[in-house]
């Protein structure tokens, strides 16, 4: 069997996160996401590689959103509302609860302020979120009779998931963006072994191994004082949720230590909403979060306050926590042009920027940067990278693999070069194919499973029996062809198994005392039933069930030999037969055994056929 899968988006890019899977003959879109990059149509997913004439509910079985950041569910309205897809559309509850927020949020600066066309509306949004399906975590969902999901947590914000998918026997997860080191509010990604024949996981930081958290921690302080203390600006660009929270316990609790006056603000009206969703999803955060919220809020800040436009001239130095996290429009933006020109101001990037963002080319060093076509900034702010990013890196990405043993491996939502890298580390360590594709390109995976087949009783007895004789023969043999030889050991072999025995617990045994276990081939007959599970019984037992008579043949194979006295020569075995049968002295050899040996005797037979073509 096969699954394909074809990103229309973040296929060795980052931005715009959405894909394409057929597994069991169900077709599943995994996120629908738009690229912060873009202004034009290159923003959403290239849909037609669903369907040409744009029936896609036709198409799709279901789709699926990982969590509410806007590269991964912000196309969700326009290709509900204004391509028509209308059929089943699953996410968690607080996905479902913030995603409508951070939408209409981004559209009111993308039309109202931009002036952007053919652009989702208020309406849309609402009418998209009256589609989705909430779901709990570890909670399986039957899409329709085949189609099977459950989500996991994956820890990077405030009700992210991962998706197992199944169909069948067939079954693939799907990781949207994750975090495998638990942070100040979220715990860490966690799935159970599900032994996926793909996983399809993201790659943000496939060649990142991150520092200390407590390094950075201190150093994204110091920083932070530092420029505060010499009357400069502080900007700090996050999104509403997530990596926001973690940075606003972090200085908080700094400031309080301290005892700075120094103004913290963040941008209007988030944190009173921030403080409604962790509290009304409090299950989805870290254990220190849950067990103090009844008794103290970490969300209610005694320092950090709500920010006004007013404030960007105020006298004095001060700190900003303003969205969105790229710097391509909103408050951040917004302060942005106002600082950059400042050397005494400090703008700190905690996250990924996708390229063609303005916090792109902050990061990329540019001197200069053209914000549209009537703005110009001049950067002489200083610049720090400090990353706090709620993404896996490279070892949590190869953690997650091994935790639930993945047999095939697609990246996604990752740079070219950097998804290279791991990609050969992945094959490399695990053994198992990866593969990172292009958006439109199209893979295709082979699924191959085991089928568990039961086992009668008598079988199983008698298979065990004729083992132990076996085995029981074997040692005779053994004990036979050791006569003659002297039980007693040399000094030199006492000593060995002394210093052996003496040795270390952890000492590896001599070579020769392991053996490896041997298959073992048991022979029965397969019985399927409808409704039952296949089984493998006796094969008398089954004629005898069915009322059938036992067919007994026997195999000859004539195979002539040419002889040296009365001995054939098979490498170094001689294999002998007597000289007064009449069928050797006519120069040929009558071999005959029942059907349970038809193995052994076409291996047997091999061997003659083959040392006699050598002889002659």
């Amino acid at each position: 069997m096969t699954i394909q899968i074809v990103p229309l988006g973040a296929g060795q890019d980052v931005g715009r996160s959405c894909i394409l899977v057929t597994i069991g003959g169900k077709n599943i879109m995994l996120d629908c996401g738009m690229h912060m990059g873009f202004n034009d149509e290159r923003r959403f997913p290239d849909f037609s590689y669903i369907s040409k004439t744009g029936d896609f509910t036709e198409m799709l079985d279901c789709v699926i959103i990982s969590h509410f950041h806007l590269d991964h569910c912000g196309a969700l309205p326009f290709f509900t509302e204004m391509c028509g897809y209308d059929g089943n559309i699953y996410m968690t509850h607080p996905t479902k609860a913030i995603c409508p927020i951070l939408l209409e949020d981004y559209r009111k600066i993308s039309v109202e302020r931009k002036g952007e066309r053919n652009f989702f509306t208020s309406q849309n949004i609402k009418d998209c979120m009256k589609k989705v399906i909430a779901v709990n975590l570890h909670q399986t969902i039957m899409v329709d009779d085949d189609l099977e999901i459950c989500a996991y947590y994956a820890g990077h914000v405030l009700g992210a998931a991962m998706f197992y998918i199944r169909v069948g026997e067939e079954s693939l997860v799907y990781t949207g963006d994750y975090n495998m080191t638990p942070d100040r509010h979220l715990g860490s990604a966690w799935i159970d072994k599900v032994r996926p024949d793909v996983l399809i996981t993201e790659s943000t930081y496939a060649t990142t191994i991150r520092d200390s958290k407590r390094s950075r921690e201190r150093d994204f302080l110091k920083k932070v004082h530092d420029c505060v203390a010499n009357n400069g600006n502080v900007i700090i660009p996050v999104f509403a949720l997530g990596r926001a929270q973690e940075l606003c316990i972090l200085i908080e609790t700094y400031w309080e230590r301290m005892d700075l006056k120094v103004p913290i603000y963040f941008s209007a009206g988030l944190t009173e909403k921030a403080n409604h969703f962790y509290r009304l999803f409090i299950n989805w955060t870290n254990e220190k979060i849950k067990s103090t919220f009844v008794h103290r809020n970490m969300f209610d800040f005694k320092h950090i306050k709500a920010w006004d436009r007013a404030y960007i001239d105020n006298p004095g130095p001060m700190v900003v926590f303003a969205t969105p996290g790229m710097l391509h429009s909103g408050t951040s933006l917004e302060l942005f042009k106002k600082w950059a020109p400042d050397p005494k101001n400090m703008v700190i990037m905690p996250g990924y920027c996708v390229a063609g963002t303005v916090g792109s080319k902050v990061l990329a060093g540019e001197k200069k940067i053209q914000i549209d076509s009537f703005t110009t900034v001049d950067v002489n702010l200083q610049v720090k990278n400090l990353s706090f990013s709620a993404h896996a890196d490279a070892k949590g990405i190869m953690q997650l693999i091994r935790q639930c043993e993945a047999k095939n491996v697609v990246l996604v939502h990752g740079e070219k070069s950097s998804m290279g890298y791991l990609k050969s580390r992945i094959m490399t360590e695990f053994g198992i194919p990866c593969f990172d594709p292009a958006n439109g390109t199209t893979i295709s995976i082979e699924t191959t499973h085991v089928i568990p087949i039961e086992m009668s009783a008598k079988l199983l007895k008698q298979h065990l029996i004729r083992q132990s004789e076996a085995a029981a023969t074997t040692a005779a043999t053994r004990e036979i062809s050791n006569e003659g030889l002297t039980s007693s050991s040399s000094p030199e072999d006492s000593s060995d198994d002394n210093s052996s025995e003496s040795g270390s617990k952890h000492q590896r045994k001599a070579p020769s005392t392991v053996r490896p276990k041997d298959k073992v081939l048991i022979q029965g007959m397969l019985v399927m039933d409808d409704g039952k599970p296949i089984r493998l019984e006796d094969a008398d037992e089954v004629l005898e069930k069915v009322g059938m008579a036992k067919h007994n043949r026997a195999i000859g194979n004539h195979v002539k030999l040419s002889r040296e006295g009365t001995a054939i020569v098979v490498r170094t075995v001689k294999i002998r037969a007597p000289t007064d049968q009449d069928d050797f002295e006519r120069g040929g050899l009558l071999v005959g055994w029942d059907y349970q040996d038809e193995d052994l005797a076409t291996r047997i037979l091999s061997i003659v056929t083959l040392a006699l073509s050598t002889n002659r």
